[in-house]
């Protein structure tokens, strides 16, 4: 399957996006991620395959400075475990996401086997970031947010740092929108946990 993708193509727009419903099975995307490891890959429950081009330099230091902070928070705590935004997950409709940073509880992770946990566990994070790029699309952002609350995220954050705005997103509720915040608070999901902005703006 290499050579699939061409690194021309992803530069056509913000994301190359190609319908393969009931082309592509879960083991051939499996193997297509391995063979296209510069390209960040995503499977939408309606078989969209999204590939998306690698961040800028700039996005590199803002998800390093997110994913450090909510690394050592999660270490500290011990309630679950973070994950990186190379970590892919299969949500309950079938999509299969990255999401820049994420949690999980440490007693749902546990419930999955060996095997699942190795794979793209299938598995919603509780708490999910996407952290926008000046080449992200904020409508497929929004849509992709929205999809990881309805699939069991309890909480989720959308960060532009374009707008310096933050879509928090949780069930059962309305988005709410800050507008340049210094702090935001995963209370009361991850207790204790503040990621400090100034760090991400």
């Amino acid at each position: 399957m290499a050579g699939i993708l061409s690194p021309t193509d992803t530069y056509l727009q913000e994301a190359l996006i190609l319908n393969v419903a009931g082309v592509l099975t879960t083991d051939q995307f499996e193997q297509l991620c391995a063979v296209n490891r510069d390209v960040r890959l995503e499977l939408t429950s309606t078989g969209e395959l999204i590939a998306m081009l690698p961040t800028g330099s700039k996005t590199g230091i803002r998800n390093a400075n997110l994913t450090y902070q909510l690394t050592a928070w999660a270490l500290n705590d011990g309630s679950g475990f973070s994950f990186d935004s190379s970590s892919l997950f299969t949500l309950p409709n079938g999509s299969m996401y990255s999401p820049d940073a994420s949690w999980i509880r440490r007693d749902r992770w546990d419930q999955l086997s060996e095997a699942n946990q190795e794979r793209f566990a299938p598995i919603c994070p509780d708490f999910v970031v996407e952290l926008r790029s000046r080449t992200d699309s904020l409508k497929r952002l929004q849509a992709k947010m929205r999809e990881f609350i309805e699939n069991g995220a309890s909480l989720g954050w959308l960060i532009d740092p374009l707008e310096r705005l933050v879509y928090v997103y949780s069930e059962g509720a309305e988005v709410q929108v800050l507008e340049n915040p210094k702090q935001i608070s995963a209370e009361p999901l991850l207790k204790g946990f503040a990621l400090q902005m100034e760090l991400i703006w």
